[in-house]
C-alpha cells in the first residue's frame, strides 16, 4: 500500500531553493520583474536573510543569504507570466543579461535572461489563439 505524499499547505512537492550572495536584493528584483509577493522572511542577524520565501503565482521561491557554510546556489526557472515580452524588457531593465530574445515556440512565447544573482528565467506567456 503506498502513502500519499504530505505536503504542507501553500507548498508544492519540489521548490527551488537559492542561496545568493544578496538574496534581499534577489527578492526585489523579484517583485519588481514578476510581481512577486514576499511571504515569509526570518533574518540570521540585522543584514542577512536565513529563510525567506516569496511567491509567484502558485509557486513558492525559497530564498537565503550565503554563509561560509552555504555556497551560492543558483537555479534555472521557468515561469509562464501574463506578458513575455514586457517582463522580458522589465528583466533587462533591472539588470538582467540576454540569454534567448522573446520568440513564439510550440509552447508559448518564450524568452531567456539570466538575472543579477546569476539565476536563469525562462519567461514564457500563452500565444493567444
Amino acid at each position: 500500500m503506498t502513502k500519499k505524499l504530505k505536503v504542507p499547505e501553500h507548498y508544492q512537492a519540489v521548490m527551488p531553493y537559492l542561496i545568493l550572495s544578496d538574496a534581499a536584493a534577489f527578492i526585489t528584483f523579484a517583485e519588481e520583474v514578476l510581481g512577486a509577493k514576499q511571504v515569509m522572511k526570518e533574518m540570521r542577524d540585522e543584514k542577512t536573510i536565513r529563510h525567506a520565501e516569496i511567491k509567484i503565482g502558485e509557486s513558492i521561491i525559497m530564498v537565503a543569504e550565503t554563509t561560509p557554510d552555504y555556497e551560492p546556489q543558483n537555479a534555472g526557472m521557468f515561469v509562464y507570466v501574463q506578458d513575455a515580452d514586457a517582463t522580458f524588457e522589465k528583466a533587462l531593465e533591472h539588470g538582467a543579461e540576454l540569454v534567448l530574445e522573446v520568440s513564439d515556440m510550440p509552447y508559448g512565447r518564450s524568452g531567456g535572461v539570466k538575472d543579477p544573482f546569476g539565476n536563469t528565467w525562462w519567461i514564457t506567456s500563452m500565444i493567444d489563439a
